[in-house]
Order: structure tokens, then sequence, then C-alpha cells
């Protein structure tokens, strides 16, 4: 695979190059964990204060689109490790529409996020804007909300980011790819499984308390 370029002077050869770039992704994944874990944190201790308050919001939420979005997370995940797997300048082609597809799984995420959030905003369950929810579990349930929206709107800023990589390797490469662009991609598809990752915990805390019972 042709070489673009020489390679800095601060790099020994391109592997020292590419672990470096993939260690900085590591670390940058590592304080992304911080930041998603302490939102994690303080939902379990106030689900712990609030737990039929969570419940109840967690039955408000729609677990259909939510299953939804986990294929498609899952299955632009799937396009993105063959992307990787399969990168050199015969298969260059079939690399470009695999990561264009998973940049549109991205979107179809992103457009049915919109579309739980259109529906969550006409049943007003939305926290400091038109919450109202009758009942002795408001506080819980608005404690709740508060998490799902904070949480769910970081996450789909770092799906948005995670698109626009994707999308932009895919213009770049199509033309003469080089060690340095697999690099770029294999770094990528770190932080594309990490989004997927966090979205099945996401998923796991948001939609599935309280659905066993009424």
């Amino acid at each position: 695979m042709p070489e673009s370029s020489a390679v800095a002077p601060q790099y020994a050869s391109i592997p020292h190059r590419d672990h470096a770039a993939e260690l900085g992704m590591w670390v940058f994944i590592a304080t992304e964990v911080l930041l998603f874990g302490g939102m994690v944190l303080a939902y379990l201790v106030y689900r712990q204060a609030f737990p039929q308050g969570f419940a109840a919001g967690s039955r408000h939420t729609e677990i259909v689109i939510g299953t939804a979005n986990t294929a498609v997370l899952l299955t632009s995940s799937f396009l993105v490790a063959w992307a990787v797997e399969i990168f050199s300048p015969a298969t260059i082609k079939i690399v470009t529409w695999l990561l264009v597809g998973a940049a549109c799984l991205g979107l179809v995420f992103i457009v049915l996020k919109g579309i739980e959030y259109s529906g969550e905003y006409d049943e007003h369950l939305v926290p400091g804007i038109n919450f109202q929810f009758a009942g002795p579990k408001a506080n819980g349930v608005q404690l709740f909300f508060v998490f799902y929206f904070i949480a769910t709107a970081i996450h789909a800023l770092h799906m948005l980011i995670g698109i626009c990589l994707l999308v932009t390797l895919a213009l770049i490469c199509r033309k003469a790819p080089t060690t340095r662009h697999r690099s770029a991609l294999h770094s990528t598809a770190l932080y594309w499984h990490f989004v997927d990752v966090v979205w099945i915990f996401l998923f796991a805390l948001i939609y599935l308390p309280g659905r066993s019972t009424s």
C-alpha cells in the first residue's frame, strides 16, 4: 500500500506512528468512559432513591424505537469492522460503500431518536420545558427523564461526530488509500464501536427497567 508522505520526525517508523494514533484514541475513549460513567453513577444513585418513579418513567419510553436503534447501531458497527478488515487498494470501493452505509445507518439512528423525542414532547415528558406527570411518582419520573435526555443527547452528539468522521474517511480514501488512511480508519472504528457500546448500556438502563411489571 503506497505511503503519501514521509513519517513525521517524532515517529521512528510507520508502525510507531500507527501505534501512537491508536494509543491516543484509547486515551480519548478513557476520558469518555469517565464522562458516561459519571452519568451512569448518578442514574444508579437516583434510581435507588426513586425506584418506582424510574420504573414508571422507563415504561413511558418507546422500546420499539430503542430496540430498532440498537439493531441499527450493531449493524453499522459490523460494516465498519468489515471495512477495517478488508482495507486495501484493491477493495477501496467496497470499503467506501461500507463506510457510507455505516454513516447512513447512523443518520437513521438520529432520525429515529428525533421521532422519539417528538413523541415525548407531545406526552409532556420533557423536564424544564413541558413536563407534566400526575401522581406521587412524578419526582422520580422527572429525574429519570432528566437523565434520559442528557445521556441520549450527549450520545447523539457523539454519533454525529462519528458520522462526520466516517463520511470524511470515505471521501479521502477512495482515490489513493495509504497506511495513514488505514490507521485513521482503525482509530475511527474504535470510536464508533465505543459509541455503540455506550448505547447498549443506555438501552439497558433506559428502556428495560419496569417492563416486567405494570
